[in-house]
């Protein structure tokens, strides 16, 4: 079922303003009367929508995972039509990419030393999309180390050197490059999984 407008049109404008505060001071700083007064929207409005500034987070969590599996789909479609598991590791890579330069203004602070709920949030999120990405490729590229493991171990390193990347002033194009080609690299190698695929 389809929200009205303008619930749609107001939790657009809390998630705004909660990530236009990120800019100013960390997330365990700001309080839900901050968010309501900055977006000029009441606290009963908030919490009608709402349970907590947790919970806001969790919404925006979502869309920027939506984001990331519509991209994923549109680049499969695009270069990956015979579905080849590298390439397909790849563009849910380079989907994660898309969506973490499009949505800098929050990205640039999720780094765990300065807000780690919304690392933490990211995160899960994101290794819950890439285990089930994992699921469908098991059987062309086994995990040693068990699945969750290993999709952990791919999901937090990989966040992690693009974050630092970013506090690097790393241009993009680099990171992207650097990023793929470790990845790729894993992939073709037996470190993580039974099989390597050359």
């Amino acid at each position: 079922m389809q929200e009205d407008k303008r619930v749609l049109k107001t939790k657009k404008n809390l998630k705004q303003t909660l990530i236009k505060m990120l800019a100013k001071k960390p997330f365990e700083k700001i309080s839900v009367k901050e968010i309501c007064e900055t977006s000029q929207t009441s606290r009963i409005t908030f919490y009608v929508h709402y349970r907590d500034k947790y919970d806001l987070v969790d919404d925006i969590s979502k869309d920027m995972i939506k984001m990331a599996q519509d991209e994923y789909h549109r680049l499969q479609d695009e270069n990956n039509v015979e579905r080849d598991s590298i390439t397909s590791y790849c563009n849910f890579l380079d989907c994660i990419l898309n969506t973490y330069y499009n949505n800098l203004q929050l990205f640039s602070h999720t780094v765990p030393h300065e807000n780690p709920y919304l690392n933490y949030s990211f995160y899960k999120y994101i290794l819950k999309y890439l285990e089930i990405h994992a699921k469908k490729r098991s059987n062309t590229l086994k995990p040693k180390y068990g699945l969750k493991k290993t999709a952990a171990f791919l999901c937090y390193g990989f966040l992690e050197f693009i974050n630092e990347s970013n506090v690097e002033n790393v241009p993009p194009q680099k990171v992207r490059k650097e990023v793929r080609e470790l990845l790729e690299n894993i992939l073709k190698s037996e470190i993580l999984t039974e099989n390597s695929i050359k």
